[in-house]
């Protein structure tokens, strides 16, 4: 069986991979999918403390990783959206290029 401090270090380690890509990226893809690794790491968490935990067999762990699942599916759908609509203005997907609110 693996211990569950294994787990957490993977978590930590994706979660570390995508605050990096969100601070370095210039591209909106690239922020968006960093987003994702973030959300992927706390669905581990969750479902990790959902097993080591005194009751793993009522699922809540799994349950909850599936509702973040959804959100961030919906989240995915709502920035490539914004970033294709700013991108057929702006014809460029760096984030630093976009200043659409500015005078």
């Amino acid at each position: 069986m693996i211990p569950q401090s294994h787990y957490l270090i993977l978590s930590a380690a994706l979660f570390s991979i995508g605050v990096f890509g969100i601070l370095t990226r210039k591209n909106a893809i690239g922020i968006l999918m960093s987003i994702e690794l973030i959300l992927n790491a706390a669905n581990i968490n969750l479902i990790t403390f959902n097993r080591f935990s005194g009751k793993p067999a009522d699922g809540l762990g799994q349950i909850f990783a599936l509702f973040v699942i959804a959100i961030a599916a919906a989240s995915a759908v709502v920035g490539l959206g914004l970033v294709i609509a700013i991108y057929r203005n702006r014809k460029t997907i760096l984030v630093n290029k976009m200043d659409l609110m500015k005078w």
